[in-house]
């Protein structure tokens, strides 16, 4: 497949954002959490990225409030030329759907549909041809190496291929970001380093953005380039991939330093 030009709208602003929760869990001691406090983050081209912390840094967080899936109490959020913060929630469901693709570390994938099936949901949701979206996810299943695959339901596929399908429906709509919310947490470190791969491929051959939310250095020297979140802010960023990850968590641990 011969990899498409970069598209204008292909970029993510993050500007001052914050968001706050109210205390529900007893280690809070009724007091609220801070999840972000001004994080801001920018990327202008397609690639493979990480924002990488500790658990509590606020990365599942921002991840959340990027792909529409809760709103910031403040700041700007910007995908694919697209102003999240100020959309409706009628406005987010069609975000979500159309704009970008969303991989979950756990799959997501309804037990009753086959591969193919899980593949064109958002399409089916959003009334497409059905023909149409039957040849888009087949091209999909099979430039994922599931072609032989398509009509098994989940439990019948191994936790890779499942991450796969996962895959293959976020690329459905062809959508300029991609963000993976720690999409190797429930796989081994063979079908790992396989994912990490294919999603660097995909991010140079669909000329995407791929965004990766992980804590693992490991994931992270995959990536090239790494944002580190500490305290719910962006406290630095640098060219991650191939970096040993014992240097890669060495240069986290000095960004999420007190200055």
């Amino acid at each position: 497949m011969t990899p498409s030009t970069p598209s204008a709208d292909t970029t993510i602003s993050v500007r001052g954002v914050g968001k706050t929760f109210p205390a529900v869990a007893r280690e809070s001691r009724g007091r609220a959490v801070e999840a972000l406090r001004g994080a801001n983050l920018e990327i202008r081209e397609p690639g493979f990225f990480a924002v990488m912390g500790r658990s509590g840094s606020g990365k599942s967080t921002l991840l959340h409030l990027l792909a529409g899936l809760d709103q910031p109490d403040c700041g700007e959020l910007w995908v694919g030329g697209s102003a999240i913060h100020a959309m409706t929630e009628a406005q987010l469901v069609l975000y979500r759907r159309r704009s970008i693709g969303i991989i979950f570390q756990q799959f997501n994938l309804l037990p009753t549909l086959d591969a193919l099936e899980n593949t064109i949901l958002p399409g089916v949701l959003d009334r497409r041809p059905r023909k149409e979206l039957e040849a888009r996810g087949e091209e999909l299943l099979a430039e994922l190496g599931l072609q032989g695959r398509i009509h098994h339901r989940p439990d019948a596929l191994s936790g890779g291929e499942q991450q796969r399908v996962a895959i293959a429906r976020a690329l459905l709509f062809s959508p300029p970001v991609i963000f993976a919310d720690e999409p190797t947490g429930n796989l081994d470190s063979v079908s790992s380093e396989v994912l990490w791969r294919l999603l660097r491929e995909i991010a140079s051959r669909h000329q995407v953005i791929v965004l990766m939310v992980t804590h693992e250095a490991v994931a992270a020297a995959q990536c090239q380039r790494t944002f580190i979140l500490h305290d719910g802010r962006v406290v630095g960023e640098f060219e991650s991939y191939g970096i040993d990850p014992a240097e890669l968590a060495h240069r986290t641990t000095e960004l999420a330093r007190p200055s």
